[in-house]
Formats: structure tokens, C-alpha cells, sequence
């Protein structure tokens, strides 16, 4: 007799490398759904001729880093006020922004500063940005501190300043010997925010409205160029950098413009920089439809009362007749809300995100919305709740939770997405992109198919369609890559590691299930954390298991 569905004891993962979703667009029309619930920020802050701030200490003329250390590349073309002239002025951390999320203080241990930087880099005499940072100092011996290591968590739009605390604890081991560092990307939380209505998103003529001196100057070329002016701040000659998903576009960014300053990079879970925002909508519908028959497949086998059948087969037919139930009458949840199609459908990406840990609890809450026409467990994994979410972080419980970072995620994804996108399909193309994801996926592909539409009606041109990732001259890069990830394909980082360079990008694939695999995959985690300490990269073709 094989096991009802339980609770699985496995870790729960975090939500690293999620952000905002858009939901469907009407023809000629941006209709965002604001998926995370969160209070307004509180403004951007962009002020008039950059601040000269008190003086650098005198030799070298380099910035002071951790305890007097000093960088000597300083990012190239930038007056000295950003540079020589000014200093990060670490203190205790106050709590979150309402961009940020709001929430409590991060406590003992960490520190926060702002860091001056130029809005536009091409005119860095014109206009300036505060940086939001925090850090935690390495907790070995001093002889043994190797320098600062920076983390993006993806998105884009998460805040590295509240999301660092959260998942500090993964990271305990690297920080006996590296400063543990984020920052807000730029429009993020508290790093000149993009606000776009009283909530967190109501419209594109809100954003242009609010933020539209800021909307140009936020996408990651401007981001990554911050990194290096981070790194010269923190006293580090190489940029040490972990990245994931988002993440990795952001430190590929950064090895193409500053080659000779990379140190040791981790790409996890990456993004493929060959495809445009159409291309990657498509592969990434075709990866979540085979997470979904992959997790499938287990719970036929797992339970004798498997919600979706003998099989991923059957399990497509249940889900696609349920999600077609529930465009037509949403299920009522707990706290009065309605859980729609859309909203379901994202929900099961967001277990399945969560790789085995989450395939549990994903039976049990599409048994009780089958069964029992109740959408409240699924509604959890589709919608934070309130400001406890952020508190609460991702593991209060079993399985994956896809807790809401609060605060300008949103505006900040989609600002962040259209800065750097230069696509542009308009309404003509509508119904070809519905059926091309349609096609991919049954039971994904159409609350999947508006995505592409997030930029529609944008007022700026974005950047490129890919970003460049050429990185010839740099030091070898890890590249880390589950092979069942639903959200950044694993044919992505094939691609992510050959763009970087020969020699360059180093591929480590994973055999496992959901969408990262640091700290959850014991190899991988002990490949990455031997890279990171001692720069060891793993040979060519290694896989974990």
C-alpha cells in the first residue's frame, strides 16, 4: 500500500529569484495584475550635483574599504566626488522602508549605508542616486577573511537589503571568511524606487507619472556598473558575486563591462542571454509544463490518492478542466478572496519552483480545490497576505513557500524588464503569442500568454533584446544549473556558459528538481562553496546528482 499525500520534512526553500508576475493583457491595453500586496514607498531620491562628502583618507587615494583597506581600480570616468570623495558610513541597520517592505530591523550583526551614485553614467556630473547596502562582517579569524562577497536574489525587483538577513543562514559557511553584502538594485526599495501608484502598481501612466526622470536609468547595464563603484567601496580589487537567476543576468552583465575585475562569480539558476523576452516566455512555458509532468509522474506513483490520475497525461487533463472551472467561477478561500485561473496557475509554478520539497503540499492543495472547490492553499502560494509574509520569511512550514518581498517589487520588475528589453509586441500579435503558448503548454500557457506584454505602451525604448555576456580576459566563471528547473531552463545555462567565453564559463549541471539548488543539493552546494573559498572550479562536465 503506497502513502497518502503528508507533509514532506524536507527544508523548505526560499523564494529567491521570483518576482512579480504580470497576469493577461486586453488588446491595447497594460493590465498588470499586482500580485504581491505591499505598502507604497516613500519616493525616489534623486538629487542635483552629485555631494562631495568628506575627504578620503590621504595616500594612495583609494576608497577606504572593510577596517582602512583600500581598493586601487576605481571604476573608470567618474568624478572623484563618487569616488575619493566620499566614504559608506556603516551603522547599525534601520528597519524597512515601506518600498522595502516594511517589516522589523534586521538586528545584531548587521550594518547599513548608502553609496552615492550617478543616475545616468554617461552624464555622471548631472543627477545622483543613494545606494541602499547592508553587510555582515566575516565571523573567522582576520587572516582568514578573503574580501566582501555580494549577492543578487533575482527578480528582478527583490531587495537585497531586506533578502540578505532572510537567507543569511544558507550562506554561514562563506561567511566565516567573506563580508556578506547586498544592496537594493536601482528602483528598488530603497535604492531610488520606481512607484507607479499608491500601491505597488496601478498603471503605466502612474509610473511615467512618479518615476519618469528615474525610468530610463534602471536597467542592469546601470545596475552593474553600481557593482563596480560597490566593490571599489568595499576595498575589493576583484568583484566577488553570487548571483541567482535575475542574479545571473546582473553578473554577466558586469563580467562583459569589467572583465579584468571579476573574481570568483556563481551564476545559479541562470537566464539565457541569447533569447529576447518572446523567445524566453517560450522556453520557459515549456519548462514549467515539464516540472508539472514530472511532478506528475511521482505522485501517481506516490500516492494511491493522486489529485491528477495515473499520470502526466491524465494529471494535464484534470488541471486544464480544472483552470477552465475556475475562469468560470473562481473558488472561494478562507479570508473571502477568490482563486481564479490565473492565480491558480501561477500558484502550481510557484510549487513547482520549490522542486520535491514542494510537490506535497501541491498534491494536497489541488486535492482540497478538485475535491472541495476550496482555493485557499492553493491562494497561499499565489498571493502574500500582508506584511507578516516578510517576517515570516519563506520557511514557515513545509514545502516551498513563494513569499511576497513586499514593498515596489512590481513597479521595480517591470521598470527593471522594460529598461532592459527593446521588445515591443504590440496588439497584431496577440493572438499568435496566446496560441504559441498555448501550443507549449496546456495548462500553462494561458496565464502565461500576456507576459510578453509587460512593456506594451512602455514610454521608453529598452536597451537590447539580449544583453552581452562576452566576458574574454575574465577569470573562470561557475555556472550552476538545475537540469529540472521550471524557471530558468536548463538549456539556458548551456547558453549562459558558452556566451561567457572559452575558459571563461564553467558549467556545473545538477540533476535535480525546482528552480536553484544552493543549499539544497549537498554537491552542489559543496562545488560551489569550494570555488568560492578556495577558487577551485569543478572540471569540465561535472555533474551533481
Amino acid at each position: 500500500m503506497r502513502a497518502r499525500c503528508r507533509n514532506s520534512d524536507r527544508p523548505a526553500r526560499p523564494s529567491r529569484g521570483k518576482a512579480a508576475a504580470p497576469r493577461r493583457v486586453t488588446r491595447g491595453l497594460l493590465a498588470l495584475a499586482v500580485v504581491f500586496v505591499a505598502a507604497a514607498g516613500t519616493g525616489c531620491e534623486v538629487t542635483g550635483d552629485p555631494d562631495p562628502g568628506p575627504s578620503a583618507s590621504a595616500g594612495d587615494g583609494a576608497a577606504p574599504g572593510r577596517d582602512g583597506r583600500r581598493a586601487t581600480n576605481p571604476p573608470p570616468g567618474l568624478p572623484a566626488s563618487f569616488t575619493t570623495g566620499q566614504r559608506l558610513d556603516w551603522a547599525a541597520c534601520p528597519a524597512p522602508s515601506g518600498a522595502q517592505g516594511d517589516g522589523d530591523a534586521p538586528g545584531d550583526g548587521w550594518e547599513c549605508a548608502t553609496m552615492k551614485a550617478p543616475l545616468d553614467y554617461q552624464h555622471p556630473g548631472r543627477r545622483t542616486i543613494d545606494v541602499a547596502m547592508i553587510r555582515k562582517r566575516a565571523t573567522g579569524p582576520e587572516g582568514k577573511r578573503i574580501g566582501s562577497l555580494l549577492f543578487n536574489f533575482g527578480g528582478p525587483g527583490r531587495s537585497g537589503v531586506t533578502g540578505l538577513p532572510e537567507f543569511a543562514r544558507d550562506y554561514a559557511t562563506l561567511g566565516e571568511q567573506y563580508d556578506l553584502v547586498s544592496f537594493d538594485p536601482r528602483g528598488v526599495g530603497g535604492t531610488a524606487p520606481v512607484l507607479c501608484g499608491k500601491d505597488d502598481f496601478e498603471s503605466v501612466d502612474a509610473c511615467a507619472e512618479l518615476s519618469g526622470e528615474l525610468l530610463p536609468y534602471v536597467g542592469t547595464s546601470h545596475t552593474a556598473r553600481d557593482l563596480d563603484l560597490m566593490r571599489y567601496h568595499l576595498g575589493d580589487e576583484q568583484l566577488h558575486y553570487l548571483g541567482v537567476s535575475y542574479g545571473t543576468r546582473l553578473g554577466g552583465v558586469y563580467a562583459h563591462l569589467f572583465p579584468k575585475n571579476v573574481g570568483r562569480l556563481v551564476l545559479e539558476a541562470p537566464v539565457d542571454p541569447t533569447l529576447d523576452r518572446q523567445q524566453a516566455e517560450a522556453g520557459q512555458v515549456k519548462a514549467v509544463q515539464r516540472a508539472f509532468d514530472h511532478f506528475a509522474a511521482h505522485c501517481a506513483k506516490a500516492y494511491d490518492d493522486c489529485p491528477t490520475g495515473s499520470g502526466p497525461a491524465q494529471a494535464t487533463q484534470r488541471v486544464t478542466r480544472l483552470l477552465d472551472r475556475l475562469a468560470e467561477k473562481p473558488a472561494p478561500t478562507d479570508d473571502g478572496g477568490e482563486l481564479d485561473d490565473g492565480l491558480a496557475a501561477r500558484a502550481i509554478g510557484n510549487h513547482l519552483d520549490g522542486g520535491r520539497s514542494g510537490w506535497p503540499d501541491l498534491a494536497k492543495a489541488l486535492r482540497q480545490v478538485m475535491e472541495e472547490n476550496d482555493g485557499t492553499a492553493l491562494m497561499e502560494e499565489a498571493y502574500d497576505h500582508g506584511p507578516d509574509t516578510q517576517a515570516r520569511g519563506t520557511r514557515a512550514g513545509t514545502g516551498f513557500r513563494a513569499a511576497s518581498p513586499g514593498g515596489n517589487v512590481t513597479s521595480a520588475f517591470v521598470a527593471i524588464t522594460c529598461a532592459d528589453s527593446d521588445v515591443r509586441p504590440g496588439a497584431a500579435d496577440e493572438e499568435a503569442v496566446r496560441k504559441r503558448t498555448e501550443a507549449a503548454s496546456p495548462v500553462f500557457g494561458r496565464a502565461w500568454s500576456g507576459s510578453v506584454y509587460v512593456c506594451y505602451e512602455w514610454p521608453f525604448d529598452g536597451e537590447s533584446a539580449t544583453p552581452d555576456v562576452g566576458a574574454d580576459g575574465a577569470a573562470p566563471i561557475l555556472v550552476v544549473a538545475n537540469t529540472g528547473d521550471p524557471t530558468t531552463p536548463y538549456e539556458g545555462a548551456e547558453r549562459m556558459a558558452a556566451e561567457l567565453g572559452e575558459g571563461v564559463g564553467v558549467l556545473l549541471t545538477v540533476r535535480e528538481e525546482g528552480h536553484g539548488s544552493y543549499p539544497f543539493n549537498r554537491c552542489a552546494t559543496r562545488t560551489v562553496d569550494t570555488y568560492l573559498l578556495h577558487g577551485t572550479t569543478p572540471p569540465a562536465g561535472t555533474t551533481c546528482s
